[in-house]
């Protein structure tokens, strides 16, 4: 077995043994306190261990770079998802469930998959044998734009943070970098992982190293899950979920989400000029993310002001 099978494997293992060991003792304390916290643990126990199993790691930089960032992002979100989980004194998901044996620990094992398919990328690149051969032009690109996309969430992270803190100011998060995407957080996390999943390249063979393919379930899960899933992500805070914006600042809110992009920083309120067909394509601004409230017409960014005050008629959720 090639060392990067077997850092693949053990990794694969170890990611089980953290999940089977935290659903036994939660589901005996029914209590779902530490669960986003062993998801950290889990991120960080695989990038060392990864980098110390794996081959000349103190010699090769890119492993070094790899490893460091890896860490650092994954470090953030331990400490986030702690803070979090210690203000929030609980999880309101978790409620119907961790009474229930099998789906408490397909919830379990679901983190597991995402924590292992999240570090594949990472994974690859510390079990690599190819000899390191310096930087290449896409190792320097993917490594900012991975250190740019940590910087990001952590910034979008204590904004956001702060403004709730601070009371909700104005209904709706448009502080800071928010300004230029409602959900600027999301974008630092997939931005991390296809950066990831481009520097892993030059640990491997070339365009037909399966293992590499294999690494690009890093960042299509993680759009998978931040876009597409629904109970967590872009699907969560949007669609009918907008109602507690539209019935306390409809104009408002309706004003910000025209001018702001759902996922990708556009500056100086850019995007309102946007053409309709790039926002449904790259931009990600899908029809089902809109409000399908009382709004009128097919788009919430064309709403009026008779439609925004029949929103006002609504209690706020």
């Amino acid at each position: 077995m090639s060392e990067e099978t077997t850092v693949l494997w053990v990794s694969a293992v170890i990611t089980v043994g953290i999940q089977l060991s935290g659903f036994v003792v939660a589901y005996a304390l029914r209590t779902e306190v530490f669960y986003d916290i062993l998801g950290g643990i889990n991120f960080l126990a695989i990038g060392i261990y990864s980098a110390i199993d794996g081959s000349s790691w103190l010699t090769n930089p890119r492993k070094i770079t790899n490893t460091i960032t890896f860490i650092v992002s994954r470090s953030w979100l331990l400490f986030f998802l702690a803070w979090r989980a210690h203000e929030r004194k609980g999880d309101s998901r978790f409620d119907n469930i961790k009474n229930r044996f099998f789906v408490f620990l397909f919830v379990w094992m679901l983190q597991g998959i995402w924590v292992f398919s999240i570090s594949l990328p990472i994974i690859f690149v510390n079990g690599s044998e190819i000899d390191y051969d310096g930087f290449s032009a896409l190792d320097i690109i993917c490594s900012i734009g991975f250190i740019f996309g940590v910087l990001i969430e952590i910034i979008a992270d204590i904004q956001k943070s702060v403004w709730v803190k601070a009371g909700r100011q104005g209904g709706f998060c448009n502080v800071g970098i928010w300004k230029l995407s409602r959900h600027p957080n999301y974008f630092g996390e997939i931005l991390q992982w296809w950066s990831a999943f481009g520097f892993a390249f030059n640990s491997g063979t070339g365009w037909d190293d399966a293992q590499w393919w294999t690494s690009i379930l890093s960042p299509i899960f993680t759009m998978q899950i931040l876009l597409n899933s629904s109970g967590t992500g872009v699907v969560n805070a949007n669609g009918k979920n907008l109602k507690r914006y539209y019935d306390k600042c409809p104009e408002e809110y309706a004003a910000y989400r025209k001018s702001t992009s759902i996922l990708i920083p556009v500056p100086f309120g850019l995007y309102d000029y946007v053409p309709m067909l790039l926002k449904r394509t790259i931009f990600f601004d899908f029809k089902c993310y809109e409000y399908p409230g009382e709004v009128g017409g097919d788009d919430v960014n064309n709403i009026d002001d008779d439609d925004a005050n029949a929103t006002k008629k609504h209690s706020l959720i």
